[in-house]
């Protein structure tokens, strides 16, 4: 019997790869012969990027960067098995993971540091690039990025903005002189399930400031510098990006993405899935097992298990969900996607609890569905 185990990240207990070698060992302890295949995945956001390593046994590169308030911070991006493709997330460098709650601050934070990692990756050969787009701290447009990599932004007097999406309320032109040329000769594949535009009420500000710091008042003068951000694109590209769809992802950097590099944007999951070669291992598997830290309607939106249950059901193979929580609102919705939905969480274990042994839960879990599917069949 081949089993892949393929669960996202729990988030606040357990990586994605931690998550697939508690499924492991729970379908072991029932099967010891039990051939299993670990895929540990991701959607875009946090997590991506290890996932990617090690699903394809892959590796990590470490270097000193900028984090969101341009302190010097240890950043890694991965290198996939192929040895060819570099992975890449915006919060390993300017994500809000980088900042206590009271540092949150997106007139200041930068996407600098992210663009550190992609001249580092430039200056060791790569040139194929996976960027994942999720749980950044800024607001800035992606101008950080283009900062560090050669692309001057101007005020009126000719003088450089500051970095940070406060600046931007200042630029008149940019000077792309000192643009890195091995940008035009590398590929992008952005991996991001955000469709915002850059501005608006439905732009990066409105919809994603907020939870950045950014106070009611900030949204607008943040939205204001977005559009004067667009604008001076425009005039150097001839790129409109105000409305692009997947511009106001990681406030704004998709956007900077579209007009400056030969880049694809997609969902996620999908390109995750791509890179691991999960269709390959899917089509003579007997079953697939899939997870996160809660289920609910959101999954439904392009989360990890959603991606999975689809290229499972294309194939004709059963898929089962086994989550930390399922919300049972949601139940019916999730139905018709998986074979089974399997939640850790219910009256004899809590929150605190699972948490606080997450493996061992989930090994459990695991262990159980096994024995009931050894016994009576998917």
């Amino acid at each position: 019997m081949k089993v892949i185990v393929a669960p996202d990240s729990f988030k606040g207990s357990l990586t994605a790869i931690e998550a697939a070698e508690a499924m492991a060992a729970g379908i072991h302890d029932v099967g010891p012969d039990i051939r299993t295949v670990l895929l540990p995945a991701a959607d875009g956001g946090e997590g991506t990027m290890r996932s990617l390593v090690d699903a394809t046994n892959g590796r990590y590169v470490s270097v000193t960067v900028e984090d969101p308030l341009g302190r010097p911070i240890c950043a890694t991006y991965g290198i996939l098995g192929d040895g060819e493709t570099c992975a890449i997330e915006i919060a390993e460098a300017s994500g809000l993971m980088r900042l206590q709650e009271h540092e949150k601050n997106p007139h200041m934070a930068s996407s600098y540091g992210t663009g550190e990692l992609i001249a580092h990756a430039l200056d060791n050969g790569y040139r194929k690039f996976i960027i994942g787009l999720g749980g950044s701290a800024t607001n800035d447009g992606g101008a950080g990025i283009l900062q560090a990599l050669g692309m001057r932004l101007l005020n009126k007097e000719g003088i450089e903005l500051p970095k940070g999406g406060g600046g931007l309320q200042y630029i008149s032109s940019i000077d792309s002189t000192n643009w890195d040329f091995r940008i035009a000769e590398s590929e992008f594949l952005i991996a991001s399930d955000v469709k915002n535009p850059l501005v608006g009420s439905e732009g990066a500000s409105a919809v994603f400031g907020p939870q950045k710091g950014a106070a009611p008042r900030d949204v607008d003068s943040l939205d204001r510098n977005l559009r004067k951000f667009a604008v001076a694109i425009e005039k150097e590209t001839g790129i409109a990006l105000h409305s692009k769809e997947g511009a106001g992802a990681a406030g704004g950097a998709g956007g900077a993405f579209q007009a400056f590099f030969n880049c694809e944007m997609r969902q996620g999951i999908d390109v995750v899935l791509e890179a691991i070669d999960f269709e390959r291992h899917v089509k003579d598997a007997d079953l697939i097992i899939t997870g996160e830290g809660k289920t609910d309607l959101q999954t439904l939106s392009g989360k990890t298990p959603f991606g999975i249950a689809k290229v499972a059901h294309r194939e004709g193979k059963p898929v089962i969900l086994i989550s930390g929580a399922v919300d049972e609102e949601s139940r019916d919705a999730l139905t018709p996607l998986f074979t089974q939905v399997h939640a850790i969480m219910d009256e004899n274990v809590s929150v605190e609890d699972a948490i606080a042994d997450a493996f061992n839960y989930l090994r459990r879990k695991t262990k159980k569905v096994m024995e009931l599917i050894t016994e009576k069949g998917v």
